[in-house]
């Protein structure tokens, strides 16, 4: 297994920057979506975050109410702090099974998160930064995903900055230009990464760094 971390911030176009490594081979695990699996209707954590926000945030069916939580948590630091302590730790241990259940293989794997630079992982290989300008972020958000672009730029203010994330990428993809220009940068980087080194079949996942709070 060769270990790679993917990250841009929010509006970048990483998602289609993993799709066109998966098109290549990639075993890409996506922490956008394990966020979205741990909360599906009848799972433990969602009893967690109603207890914590309010059943409010639980839809009629079941369903997490995606819309109402975001609306309590990023309004207020406290609350998006909780939402995190509850939601990180069960989403973390499921992308460290599906690594884990990879290594012995000779696959490229990918772990896509968004929120890689503010809270870095150990043992990756390489760091691939999706960037774009932040004005391009913007647009992207109101013109393609329905912000309004007092939303958007709070949004991409409460991630790390651009150039925090670009501080720490081993290689860095420009995706503010066409599809046309962006594949092949994805070629190069794919020829990049199938040079690194294979871990260990015996590899094991490092422990988390202590956060700051935790002493």
């Amino acid at each position: 297994m060769i270990l790679v971390g993917l990250t841009g911030g929010i509006g970048s176009g990483k998602s289609t920057v993993s799709a066109l490594l998966t098109g290549r081979g990639a075993v890409v695990i996506d922490a956008d979506a394990i966020t979205r699996e741990v909360q599906m209707p009848g799972a433990p954590l969602l009893a967690r975050l109603a207890e914590r926000f309010g059943e409010g945030v639980i839809a009629a069916d079941g369903s997490l109410d995606r819309a109402a939580l975001a609306a309590i948590a990023f309004a207020d630091a406290d609350a998006l702090q909780d939402l995190n302590k509850i939601v990180h730790p069960a989403v973390g241990a499921e992308i460290n099974r599906r690594v884990l259940a990879e290594r012995t293989t000779d696959h490229v794997v990918v772990m896509d998160i968004p929120l890689l630079t503010e809270h870095p992982r150990d043992g990756l290989q390489a760091i691939i930064v999706v960037d774009v300008p932040v004005e391009t972020q913007v647009e992207r958000l109101v013109s393609f995903r329905g912000f309004d672009e007092a939303d958007a730029r709070a949004r991409i203010g409460r991630q790390a900055t651009r150039e925090q994330r670009l501080a720490t990428a081993t290689h860095m993809i420009d995706n503010g230009g066409t599809l046309e220009l962006l594949v092949p940068q994805v070629d190069a980087l794919w020829a990049a990464l199938r040079t690194l080194p294979q871990l260990p079949a015996d590899w094991e996942m490092p422990a988390p760094k202590p956060k700051p709070e935790d002493g």
